[in-house]
């Protein structure tokens, strides 16, 4: 008698998703910033306990939390998902929006939303947590669910590995991951190798002579410096970077003075850029350094300019082998499955927890739009008019992306423990 595929004994042990589709709600209704996320993770370690079959390892790297499930000899697994929201006020107009306010690392009140799906990435887990515990008959080895926080400032995964996560649970032989995006409910993509960018973010402080607006002649105007700063770094992608190569770069924050008629003493740009290749993101760092400080010199500025870098993530690369095993698998079960999806210029830290112990990992994308609303924009070529992720109206709908972003977090498991 033939052996039941991953994809037939996934469908025999499918949970009712109702309880976490209102416990979803709750997470989204109820988000904390970075670093912050004390209730949320207090809650997942609730939720993770009631399933009496993980020993649990939490405040690692701040609120991060581990869950081991030791289910017999085999290789182990490694599951992760984010748990931290963004400083964004939320207009989607739905029934469990949230309302919440929280002070931020400066001390300023600042609304908080889940702009980014993280809700959805902890709920995924922790009913595929319940679903594995289910299926425990079919399976044999170990696996672990990952709680991290702080992935939107890039410093939780590290934070974790530096906290000695590998210490207090066994070193995976694999690690996997997802993140919802602006692509078709009930979708899934994925590919081998680079499938999301590294990011760099960083403050240039650039200085000038303040003084009275009506006598500019007696200033030099950090305004004025920090505008042609801004015009001159975009020409570094479109005219230094070979375009077969994925770079962006944007000007995020332009903040200087505080009256009308006062020519302040500095000013400080926010930058964020893309890459994927180490080369391409020294050339980019090289470019804004050159601009900047040459632009200083032509303006006269009286001291030179002062770069703090604030956030790095790693790209996110794949392996070809655990990639090609997880598609595979992807393909029987998920209708609506692309094996080489575009990269995308998004970065996330996920890779920090593989990159660390030379781990297999392989990181895919989740479908959250509406069909109907993806079908229709896609018709008329408007999909560009969607809210995507970190819009303050960027609410992924409950299913189909739940259902598939269970079963897809399992069959990554069973591909690889399978009895």
């Amino acid at each position: 008698m033939a052996q039941p595929s991953i994809s037939e004994l996934l469908k025999t042990a499918s949970l009712d998703l109702s309880p976490y589709e209102e416990l979803y709600k709750y997470f989204h209704a109820h988000p904390e910033l970075s670093r912050q996320e004390k209730q949320t993770s207090e809650k997942l370690a609730a939720h993770l306990a009631a399933l009496q079959v993980f020993e649990i390892h939490s405040h690692i790297g701040g609120y991060g939390l581990a869950g081991v499930f030791r289910n017999g000899p085999g290789e182990t697994v490694l599951l992760r998902a984010d748990m931290d929201a963004l400083p964004v006020e939320e207009m989607t107009g739905l029934p469990y929006s949230s309302t919440v306010t929280m002070r931020d690392a400066d001390g300023n009140e600042k609304p908080v939303m889940h702009a980014c799906g993280h809700d959805m990435h902890i709920t995924c887990l922790l009913a595929a947590a319940e679903t594995l515990v289910k299926m425990r008959a079919t399976w044999s080895g170990t696996v672990i669910v990952v709680f991290q926080p702080d992935e939107e400032r890039g410093g939780g995964a590290q934070a974790m590995v530096d906290d000695g996560l590998y210490s207090r649970i066994p070193v995976p032989d694999y690690a996997f991951g997802q993140h919802v995006m602006k692509m078709r409910a009930g979708s899934v993509g994925s590919r081998s190798g680079a499938i999301m960018a590294a990011c760099d973010s960083m403050k240039i402080t650039v200085f000038g002579r303040g003084g009275h607006g009506s006598q500019p002649h007696q200033t030099v105007d950090p305004v004025l410096l920090a505008a042609h700063i801004v015009v001159r770094l975009q020409s570094i992608v479109s005219r230094e970077v070979d375009p077969s190569d994925l770079a962006v770069l944007t000007v995020g924050s332009l903040q200087a003075g505080q009256a009308e008629n006062i020519i302040s003493d500095r000013a400080e740009i926010g930058v964020d850029f893309r890459s994927v290749k180490l080369e391409v993101r020294e050339q980019i760092i090289a470019g804004i350094k050159r601009i900047v400080e040459a632009e200083c010199v032509a303006s006269g500025s009286p001291r030179p300019p002062v770069f703090t870098p604030t956030r790095r993530f790693p790209p996110t690369v794949n392996d070809n082998d655990a990639a090609a095993r997880v598609a595979a698998t992807f393909a029987t079960h998920i209708e609506d499955f692309d094996g080489d999806v575009p990269r995308t210029s998004i970065a996330e830290d996920f890779s920090t927890l593989a990159t660390c112990r030379n781990i297999p990992s392989c990181f895919w994308l989740l479908g959250g739009t509406d069909q109907e609303l993806w079908d229709k924009a896609q018709a008329e070529s408007r999909t560009e008019e969607i809210p995507g992720n970190h819009s303050a109206l960027f609410a992924p709908v409950i299913q189909p992306t739940m259902r598939v972003g269970v079963d897809a977090l399992c069959l990554a498991v069973l591909t690889f423990l399978r009895k």
